[in-house]
């Protein structure tokens, strides 16, 4: 069984960076068996790992829409997606990537993070790690599109808004007894003038600190010119800082 490892917070606090540094560590490391999940509909995680992707899970809920009532006899609605998704994952040398999507029809947003959930259950067992960029805010936790996550972590920047989202996403995680292995906390943009008042910010959440990232200029620069956030040097600040990041989520190096 894979470790799986979301990406959560407000939106805008810096999910997207994080999840893509996390599997540059991963493929740094050397593992070779990797899958990273966009799991917000606002779909940017391709375009940080520099991964084209053509198909998403809303397609498929489309497709089956229309295809449900033609498939074989005892050829089951989940063993098509299944099928599916691996069909329309992009890959590259070390990871594969899955989109979520939006839904092109009329038909319940819901019923594509159900379809969602159920593609990550079957694929945890066929990758080493997963690493999932969940939907902004509280909606994975009260759609449980993240209830199989072993470490969640939760994304703030210096904003109070930023904070009491990760607040109410601990405390909703409990509520809906969803039972994370770990569940951390991490800063994001960090300016040292306020460290001091952004760690008292911290400890008042009760959540567990992982690490900070600082201000990184060439992540800026990464994302105007739409180059890939794996190709950042290994001096950059926030990839340094995500590097031990992860030493804390016990990331082994890979084979």
């Amino acid at each position: 069984m894979g470790k799986v490892i979301a990406v959560s917070g407000k939106g805008g606090a810096g999910k997207t960076l994080l999840a893509a540094l996390l599997v540059r560590k991963l493929v740094k490391t050397g593992h070779k068996s990797i899958l990273a999940i966009d799991a917000d509909p606002d779909s940017n995680l391709p375009d940080a790992l520099g991964v084209p992707v053509e198909s998403t899970i809303g397609d498929i809920r489309e497709e089956l829409s229309v295809k449900q009532s033609r498939l074989p006899p005892g050829y089951s609605k989940d063993a098509w997606l299944e099928s599916r998704a691996f069909e329309i994952m992009a890959e590259a040398p070390s990871f594969d990537v899955l989109v979520m999507g939006r839904p092109e029809g009329p038909g319940c947003y819901c019923s594509v993070n159900h379809m969602l959930r159920k593609i990550t259950d079957s694929m945890m067992g066929d990758y080493d790690y997963i690493i999932i960029d969940a939907e902004a805010g509280l909606e994975h936790l009260s759609r449980r599109t993240t209830q199989n996550v072993d470490d969640m972590i939760v994304v703030t920047n210096g904003s109070l808004y930023a904070f009491n989202t990760a607040e109410r996403i601990k405390n909703l995680a409990k509520e809906l007894r969803i039972g994370f292995k770990r569940l951390y906390l991490v800063v994001n943009r960090v300016d040292p003038s306020h460290e001091k008042l952004i760690l008292k910010r911290v400890e008042s959440t009760g959540l567990e600190f992982a690490g900070a990232i600082p201000e990184d200029a060439s992540v800026a620069e990464y994302n105007l010119l739409g180059k890939s956030l794996l190709e950042l040097p290994d001096d950059s600040p926030a990839v340094k800082a995500v590097d031990e990041i992860m030493e804390k989520l016990s990331v082994q190096g890979g084979k």
